[in-house]
């Protein structure tokens, strides 16, 4: 039995062993007051729905009850997204989120309007609106477009500086007469400099200071052609490519290409300077034929030594995968760089057929995954070294 003491003064320690274990611990813990309640009904609320901790008793207590709090079958979404802003840390709010859209396919969470009012953006919620968006009637679609402009923003600007330092050029050990903040030279600056220390100011009187050369990125008459597989499982990598598309789309001499495929191809290249509009066209699902891609990838190849066809893809070919791979030995043996990505987002954590992707690298294609920041990288050195 807990102790009146315990009641007005409970032991941290105690409630966080509850909140895990559930109320079959309320034995050995105590029950949970206050905040702590409201927190516990707000994880049963999301994870009562699973089966296998209902039978282990890890959520649920006897017959379903449960002490303090608000009961699940009470909460609505729109009741739950605000008690989880309220009680969680912004980390564990994010979490939730994603287990209740991904986990759960708790689909109000995203097509409900007063769910996508209250909503934090996110990647996850990004992909859900990707996945649910038919679903959708146009005053939800209105809100939903909010999640699509704000998630993409935000990469954008992460993504924009690490593109522009990939294609600026790298810095060279040669000094440069160009005075530049960014090519500072603070090591050879210092060392010119020590008979200039002032012991009593403690610093360095700078009067010669030194920067870097840069080695210049030559972008001329190259191709970039971006073949991004649209079935449900690579919504994170479709979203990523149409942002680095748009982010490489203006870079002079570089001419990309975005084509987007599962059993059809469709390109949207013309909106790649769009990427909320791209992204709201995306028709994630159904299967995957990605010979029919790289085939059609390849008759836009105008000089074969200067394209690079990235093809962005699980690899789990529901077309002709003899086809694929006599398209992709085509590609390299006439000079063309082909690169076939298991994911491109800020993971890079793949999952793909290993088999298939073995047997495209035994035809010369470089198989891996890549962040966004790490592809734009790579074309700058394939395009820079050029001559």
């Amino acid at each position: 039995m807990t102790s009146p003491d315990s009641t007005r003064h409970p032991d941290p320690g105690l409630e966080r062993w509850r909140l895990i274990l559930g109320a079959a611990a309320e034995r050995c813990t105590g029950p949970l007051h206050g905040s702590a309640a409201d927190r516990d009904a707000a994880l049963e609320w999301l994870y009562g729905r699973d089966e296998d901790l209902r039978r282990r008793g890890v959520r649920r207590g006897p017959g379903g009850s449960r002490q303090g709090g608000t009961g699940p079958s009470q909460l609505t979404a729109v009741d739950w997204l605000d008690d989880i802003h309220r009680l969680f840390p912004k980390e564990t709010v994010e979490r939730l989120e994603r287990d209740a859209v991904e986990q759960y396919e708790i689909h109000e969470i995203v097509t409900d309007p007063d769910v996508l009012a209250r909503v934090e953006p996110s990647q996850t919620l990004l992909r859900a609106v990707l996945r649910t968006k038919h679903l959708m009637n146009p005053e939800v679609l209105v809100l939903a477009r909010r999640i699509v402009e704000a998630v993409v923003r935000q990469l954008l600007e992460k993504l924009r500086p690490e593109v522009r330092r990939a294609f600026t050029g790298s810095r060279s050990r040669r000094p440069s007469r160009l005075a530049l903040a960014r090519d500072f030279d603070f090591k050879s600056t210092i060392r010119a400099n020590l008979a200039h220390y002032q012991p009593e100011q403690r610093r360095v009187l700078i009067q010669r200071p030194h920067f870097h050369s840069r080695t210049r990125r030559h972008l001329e008459s190259w191709q970039l052609v971006l073949l991004v597989d649209q079935s449900g499982s690579m919504a994170g990598s479709v979203i990523h490519s149409a942002v680095t598309a748009a982010c490489l789309w203006s870079l002079p001499g570089l001419k990309t290409h975005l084509v987007a495929f599962d059993t059809e191809v469709v390109d949207p290249t013309r909106d790649v300077t769009d990427p909320v509009e791209l992204l709201m066209k995306v028709q994630l699902g159904g299967g995957t034929d990605i010979a029919r891609a790289v085939d059609y990838g390849s008759s836009l190849v105008e000089n074969p030594r200067r394209a690079i066809v990235v093809v962005v893809s699980d690899f789990y070919e529901g077309g002709d995968p003899y086809r694929l791979v006599r398209t992709v030995r085509a590609l390299v043996e006439q000079g063309s760089t082909v690169l076939c990505l298991a994911a491109l987002d800020e993971e890079a954590e793949p999952v793909y057929d290993r088999d298939l992707a073995g047997r495209l690298a035994q035809c010369g294609a470089q198989v891996g995954a890549m962040t966004p920041g790490r592809l734009a990288e790579f074309v700058a050195e394939k395009v820079g070294g050029s001559r």
